[in-house]
């Protein structure tokens, strides 16, 4: 992903009104590791169940606000549905996003299972590694699990913008 600004953030939003991405907490940008991520997430500091996600797509980015419930079994293996992680308890948690337009204000929602810390990039690319057992033994190459990450959360965008 190539580095993003906070203005380019805020005005990428698709779910949510000017102000309220006006308003959002972002955090410093300087300190990420840009070359190694595939889309861009963070948990909003000020209110936990709020998560945020840019991802380039087209000739673009498309930023989404996203509500988070977290399963609070800390013993039960949930599955990313990203990047094909599995993590134990909170690790991994339902994201809802809202639909774009009028769908969306009529309360119409899309989920996702997804990493709740969004290091998928990371994961799939063996920079950062789950608890043990969080990975399946695979064949694909680091390319092609970055191409399911981008695939999936794809998917994801297309459904909730049409």
């Amino acid at each position: 992903m190539i580095p993003i600004t906070e203005n380019e953030i805020r005005d990428s939003f698709v779910n949510c009104s000017k102000g309220e991405a006006k308003r959002l907490t972002i955090p410093k940008l300087d300190a990420r590791p840009w070359e190694n991520l595939d889309f861009f997430g963070w948990r909003d500091p000020t209110a936990h169940e709020r998560a945020y996600l840019i991802a380039e797509r087209g000739d673009g980015l498309v930023g989404v606000a996203l509500r988070l419930s977290v399963a609070a079994n800390g013993t039960r293996r949930s599955l990313c549905s990203v990047c094909v992680t599995s993590r134990q308890g909170p690790g991994v948690g339902l994201m809802v996003a809202p639909r774009v337009g009028k769908a969306g204000r009529e309360g119409n929602t899309i989920g996702l299972r997804m990493c709740s810390d969004f290091a998928c990039s990371l994961y799939a690319r063996g920079l950062k590694q789950p608890e043990p057992g969080g990975r399946f033994e695979e064949t694909l190459t680091v390319e092609e699990k970055v191409d399911r990450i981008v695939e999936n959360l794809g998917t994801f965008l297309d459904r909730l913008t049409k």
